[in-house]
């Protein structure tokens, strides 16, 4: 996603770069103003939801022809009869884990899950300044970070299905950057990752109460302007290591790889089937076509 109002999609070729790549595998067009948030339908192939500063929120299948593509599938939301417009734009997006629901933050703080298919707003909830959102997979809930009411750091967690009264909620600390939660499934990781600081912080996730148990916490003296992730199919695994974050530190202008490592005995000899169950692939789970229908199937 860019400043020219287009989300543009890039073939990487398998032995990474030997060149500047110049011409994009598809360029779609749809919004008027930057584009700001692009994600991945977690199940259908080929499906891309975008969102942009005209405050349309679209959904797109990129394996139509053409090189230009002009018409999203679906426009999930598009408040022209907002009374703020400018409350609508997103800071963040989430699916769920078959993608039947979106949860969303907005400028106006407030957390919102969203039928994709029918552009329906199905809850909303308003008394948690929300900055990011994000489905917990397996565990029904949803995480918010944002800000208490005394502009502490927060974190909440939520039942998915009833936005009425949050599961647990904690203030973290008075720091003013945004918080990034990153949510591991397959071992119930939970990572907050503070912008602007040199801190993640790490949790245990279950079902049961309290829900949330604090493990540890990284720092360091480099603060992060934004982190990436390792797919889970990349780590080291005879190396222990459950969790890559790449880290942007503008402050030194690189990206440095972060490895999250389990310690254990013997690590090169024998592989440790407790940290690994089996993980989600990279085959889609349907077509565009199948989920638009309204056929839902997780990975």
């Amino acid at each position: 996603c860019s400043e020219d109002c287009t989300v543009k999609i890039w073939d990487i070729p398998a032995f990474g770069l030997q060149q500047n790549l110049t011409k994009a595998r598809k360029t779609l067009v749809g919004h008027s103003r930057r584009v700001a948030i692009i994600e991945w339908h977690p199940t259908a192939q080929n499906l891309l939801l975008s969102s942009a500063y005209d405050y349309k929120v679209l959904l797109w299948d990129i394996s139509q022809a053409g090189a230009v593509i002009l018409h999203p599938v679906r426009v999930i939301l598009m408040p022209v009869h907002h009374r703020y417009p400018s409350e609508a734009l997103l800071l963040s997006v989430s699916f769920n884990s078959d993608g039947s629901r979106l949860a969303v933050t907005s400028k106006d703080r407030r957390v919102r899950v969203v039928d994709p298919r029918l552009g329906k707003i199905l809850q909303v909830y308003k008394f948690h300044r929300a900055n990011k959102v994000l489905y917990i997979d397996g565990l029904k809930m949803l995480l918010s970070t944002g800000s208490s009411s005394w502009k502490h750091r927060q974190m909440v967690l939520w039942d998915a299905e009833d936005l009425s009264e949050p599961l647990y909620e904690e203030d973290l600390d008075g720091s003013a950057g945004v918080l990034f939660p990153f949510y591991d499934p397959d071992t119930h990781m939970l990572y907050l990752a503070g912008k602007g600081d040199g801190n993640i912080r790490f949790y245990e996730l279950s079902a049961e109460k309290p829900f949330i148990s604090f493990l540890n916490e990284y720092r360091s003296v480099l603060p992060q302007k934004g982190l990436g992730v390792m797919p889970k199919r990349g780590l080291d695994v005879m190396g222990c290591e459950v969790f890559r974050f790449y880290r942007l530190i503008a402050v030194k202008d690189m990206v440095e790889p972060l490895s999250m490592i389990v310690p254990r005995k013997k690590v090169d000899l024998v592989f440790q089937e407790d940290l690994y169950p089996l993980t989600a692939g990279n085959q889609a789970a349907v077509t565009a076509r199948e989920w638009l229908l309204g056929i839902n199937r997780g990975l």
